[in-house]
C-alpha cells in the first residue's frame, strides 16, 4: 500500500493531480482545497496516501494533512460515503470545519457538498458524532459537549435566532465556554459568542 507521496506536481485537473516520482507519474484525487494548496507545475510537494483497492482499479487519494486524510478514512466509514463523495465535502468543509458541524448536527453545512442530500448528511453527522472531533480537532478550541445540553443548547439557540449559521454559532459558543467554564450561564455564553464573532 502507498501511504506517501513526494516528488514534483506534473499537473492538475478539477479532482486530481499527477505526481511525478523519479519519473513515475502517479494519478492522485483530492479535494479542491488539497489541489488548491499545491502550486504550480513542476513544485515539489508531499502528499499523504490513502490507497483503496477494487476488483477494476487501484485508487490513490492525496492529502497535504494526516487531519484531513483522518477526516476522510472517517467519512468512508459511513454507508453511502465512497471516495468521491468524501473528497467533495472535503472541498466545501475542512477537517475543522467538519468537525464543528458534526458536534453541531449541522446538516444543513454537510450537504453543502455535491452528491450529499439531506438523509446522508443526517446519517454522517449521526454516526460521526463522537468520533470526529478529536481527530480533526487536535489541538483546536473545544466544542459543546455531546448533543448540547442546558446553557449550551440555549446560547446556540439564541444565536441561531440571530441569524448564526450552525457551524458558526456552534464555534463562537465553544470559543465562550473555553474562556468561561463548563459553569458558565446562558447570557454570559451569549455576550462573550458575540463579543468573539464580531473579531
Amino acid at each position: 500500500m502507498i501511504a506517501r507521496l513526494k516528488g514534483l506536481l506534473d499537473s492538475v485537473s478539477a479532482d486530481a493531480c499527477v505526481v511525478d516520482v523519479n519519473g513515475v507519474g502517479y494519478l492522485v484525487s483530492a479535494s479542491a482545497k488539497t489541489l488548491g494548496s499545491l502550486g504550480g507545475a513542476g513544485a515539489a510537494i508531499a502528499l499523504h496516501i490513502e490507497t483503496q483497492v477494487r476488483e477494476d482499479a487501484i485508487q490513490l487519494y492525496g492529502f497535504v494533512t494526516e487531519a484531513e486524510r483522518d477526516s476522510f478514512r472517517l467519512l468512508t466509514t459511513v454507508q453511502g460515503v465512497g471516495g468521491r463523495v468524501a473528497l467533495a465535502i472535503l472541498s466545501v468543509l475542512g477537517p475543522d470545519e467538519l468537525a464543528h458541524a458534526i458536534a453541531a448536527s449541522d446538516m444543513a453545512s454537510i450537504a453543502r457538498a455535491n452528491g450529499v442530500g439531506p438523509k446522508l448528511a443526517a446519517r454522517i453527522a449521526n454516526e460521526l458524532k463522537g468520533k470526529f472531533g478529536a481527530v480533526a480537532l487536535g489541538t483546536a478550541a473545544p466544542l459543546p459537549v455531546g448533543a448540547a445540553r442546558g446553557a449550551v443548547a440555549d446560547a446556540l439557540s439564541a444565536l441561531a435566532g440571530l441569524g448564526f449559521k450552525p457551524m458558526d454559532a456552534s464555534r463562537a459558543v465553544a470559543d465562550a465556554q473555553a474562556e468561561l467554564g463548563d459553569n458558565a450561564g446562558v447570557s454570559e455564553l451569549i455576550r462573550v459568542a458575540l463579543r468573539k464573532s464580531a473579531r
